[in-house]
């Protein structure tokens, strides 16, 4: 084993490219150092890694429940989710194991609760379908229409302390270099990626850029027909000292037809009780504030959602109904139709906002529900890395190194 490299200064060339630092990136670099791979070199744009998608999720590990059984989701989600805490408790990660429970609204949600129950079993998820009563015991203060499906392996951990395990553990190998403050530029013929920090050749690139996965797969010619639609995903806090907590997940039934899972409470690992995501169409890839992140592409992103709110009555309702969480008269209405008792005195502001980079197919005007992998020649893309992207992760590496490295 080599000595640990430094970090900052860009080799002419590498075995392995990984374009981005986000936790797909990182645990392929992890999964490939535990192969026996020596030569790898992580692009990050940012001035370390994570500070988008991958540091800013609620941090709940999920537990396969929503996923069509015969999809890629499917086959990683509960298999991350166990690879993820077992990884958690080698390095000392906190973690909150107390589950979620998924509540009906009205009568008819009832139905698609029993279906969430159907997907889970296929899934090897271990779920129950509870009554009101044990709903009380596990959380007192949800309610439902009579019946709530409870997940026990659903779990909480802080994002953070993983992304930094996972890069500390790969710098350490002497097998990773971690190029911050690079941004991938240009294809140059086959094997030469053009960064802002000069040229690098390579032998395999991996295309792990998040929000911008699709702008890199372009370059190489693939996925023409997919463009990242950014989704605003803003929280609220409950006011420390609310007389009304919350022990692990209160989650509602989800639109099934769409890939948002809808307002809903988490108490983090350090106590702190979160209220979110919204799903607000955004117009911009780091689009975090009212105005902030706003660039050039933002009349192109405006553009798409018209043509999806003409064309696509399920993106149509999202964007009717969404925007309007900005305020907290409505971002509290939602809230309160999952529990007993919630007052909006006890919303208080968080600082904590995502956004969700969304597949979208142009030629169909559908929202991509499941991961996408592509690969042509020396380059592998990994598309539409959304929720359950950090909980599926590690098995997402494991997959992706078996599939498409001859190690």
């Amino acid at each position: 084993m080599s000595c640990k490299r430094k970090s900052e200064n860009l080799p002419e060339k590498a075995e392995i490219l990984i374009v981005g630092g986000g936790i797909i990136g990182l645990t392929i670099a992890r999964e490939l150092v535990r192969k026996g791979v020596e030569d790898i070199v992580i692009l990050e744009k940012e001035s370390e890694p994570g500070r988008h998608a991958s540091g800013r999720n609620s941090g709940v590990l999920h537990a396969g429940i929503y996923y069509a059984p015969d999809s890629f989701k499917a086959g990683v989600c509960l298999k991350g989710n166990f690879l993820m805490r077992r990884y958690c408790r080698e390095k000392g990660i906190k973690l909150l194991e107390t589950g979620k429970t998924i509540v009906a609204r009205n009568e008819n949600e009832v139905l698609v609760l029993e279906e969430l129950q159907r997907r889970a079993i296929a899934n090897n998820a271990w779920v129950e379908m509870i009554d009101e009563k044990t709903l009380s015991e596990i959380e007192p203060n949800a309610k439902t229409a009579g019946k709530a499906l409870f997940s026990h392996y659903t779990a909480m951990l802080d994002p953070r302390q993983v992304i930094n395990a996972l890069k500390n553990d790969i710098l350490k190998s002497g097998n990773v270099s971690l190029i911050t403050g690079t941004t991938f530029k240009a294809l140059r013929g086959d094997r030469k990626a053009v960064t802002t920090k000069g040229a690098i050749e390579f032998n395999i690139l991996v295309n792990a850029a998040g929000a911008y996965c699709d702008k890199i797969a372009h370059m190489f010619g693939i996925g023409r027909n997919y463009r990242i639609l950014p989704f605003k995903g803003v929280y609220w806090q409950l006011k420390p000292g609310a007389p009304y907590t919350v022990n692990g997940n209160i989650y509602p039934v989800p639109d099934i037809r769409n890939p948002f899972l809808g307002v809903h409470f988490t108490r983090h690992v350090n106590d702190e009780i979160l209220l979110g995501p919204t799903a607000i169409p955004a117009f911009g890839r780091e689009n975090y504030g009212i105005l902030c992140g706003i660039d050039a592409e933002a009349p192109g992103i405006l553009w798409t959602d018209i043509e999806m709110m003409i064309k696509n009555p399920k993106f149509r309702q999202v964007a009717l109904t969404e925007p309007g969480k900005y305020m907290k008269p409505f971002f509290y209405k939602d809230a309160a139709r999952l529990v007993k008792k919630l007052s909006p005195h006890d919303l208080v502001p968080s600082d904590k906002v995502g956004i969700r980079a969304q597949l979208l197919d142009i030629n169909t005007h559908e929202l991509v529900m499941d991961f996408l992998v592509k690969s042509d020649g020396n380059a592998i893309h990994i598309l539409n890395p959304i929720s359950p992207a950090f909980t599926s992760s590690m098995a997402i590496a494991e997959t992706i190194v078996e599939s498409f490295f001859n190690i």
